[in-house]
């Protein structure tokens, strides 16, 4: 049974990874970290969880946890996980990090666009980037990986395949992306209160977002080419999900049936991505509370342009969900375990 520690269980990611390890037959909690609750009864915290968790919340001290923890989840703002790794900690116990404290490699370009320093960059080139389809074989030898972002991950899955085999111009890729207002934390901002979100939908992050270095780096490993991308998100009113839009130029005229073989050969045998039929086009709500990742493209022959199409819900397989998939790597069990989520409808 693989003892799991969560830092930041009650916030959204950490409460859905409470969630769903809480179904996970080889896993147990072992550790509730959560600052501002210390002490508390994590289901006074969240009453979803009465009469399932009957532990309290403790604080985050990484060091006693790796003593007790197998592995340690940090759905932690950035910078704390950067704070507190060091090598003892590693030696202990494996980390998986929601934040991007390590998914950036280029440590001069993370503490630009995030604008705080980066407390222990000789780990940085060790950390595995933990997008499962795309590095699951460095993932299961990790001992650090570097969970991605939500935006950055159906960003990239979305258009990875034709990427990866050169078909599109990637300096014309733009990503016009939507979230539901989950994405932004359990934090208390006036812009996601719900009378300024509610019947109202905004562009914000524009040229700016956080994620775009993220995203423009994963998909230059895929194109092997710097990579500059228009990437800009939107918040819509609703609780999960995020539905990105993709267009590029294409280098050369395929058929859509080329286009749909492309996406067969790297996400055939996926267990949690799905490209869907012909003329369907995904949507957040068939993916909702579950680690799939819809995708479907359409190529458009009159202006020789592609457009991508992803849904995924941004606090499973963009969060939490993609963390036990990363876990499970880790550990050498079925990838799929404690994640088998059928969507939720309506």
């Amino acid at each position: 049974m693989i003892k799991a520690g969560i830092i930041g269980a009650t916030g959204y990611a950490g409460g859905e990874l409470v969630r769903i390890l809480s179904g996970h037959k080889e896993a147990r909690i072992v550790w509730y970290g959560s600052r501002s609750y210390i002490d508390r009864k994590y289901s006074d915290v969240y009453q979803n969880m009465f009469q399932i968790v009957d532990a309290q919340c403790l604080d985050d001290n990484m060091e006693e946890l790796a003593e007790q923890a197998d592995v340690i989840f940090t759905a932690t703002p950035q910078g704390f996980c950067a704070s507190m790794m060091n090598e003892e900690i590693l030696g202990k116990t494996k980390v998986i990090d929601l934040s991007a404290d390590y998914r950036i490699k280029d440590v001069s370009v993370y503490e630009k666009w995030y604008g705080i320093e980066h407390k222990s960059p000789q780990f940085i080139e060790e950390a595995v980037y933990g997008l499962c389809e795309v590095n699951r074989e460095d993932i299961r030898k990790a001992r650090l990986v570097a969970n991605p972002g939500c935006y950055t991950t159906c960003s990239i899955l979305t258009a990875f395949p034709l990427a990866k085999e050169g078909l599109i111009d990637m300096k014309t890729l733009i990503i016009d992306a939507k979230s539901g207002t989950s994405g932004a934390g359990r934090g208390a901002k006036v812009p996601n209160l719900y009378c300024e979100v509610n019947e109202n939908i905004k562009a914000y992050g524009v040229t700016t977002h956080r994620h775009t270095p993220e995203i423009e780096e994963q998909l230059g490993y895929a194109a092997e080419e710097k990579v500059v991308l228009t990437f800009t998100p939107h918040l819509v009113p609703m609780n999960r999900g995020i539905l990105v839009t993709e267009y590029a130029s294409l280098k050369k005229s395929v058929t859509d049936e080329e286009i749909k073989a492309v996406y067969d050969k790297y996400y055939g045998n996926e267990h949690f991505i799905r490209v869907l039929k012909e003329g369907i086009c995904p949507e957040t709500k068939w993916v909702e509370g579950s680690n799939y990742v819809d995708i479907n493209v359409k190529t458009d022959p009159r202006t020789n342009r592609i457009i991508m199409m992803g849904a995924i819900d941004n606090l499973v397989k963009g969060a939490a969900g993609q963390a036990v998939q990363n876990m499970n790597l880790m550990f050498g069990l079925p990838e799929n375990e404690g994640l088998n989520l059928v969507p939720m409808f309506p």
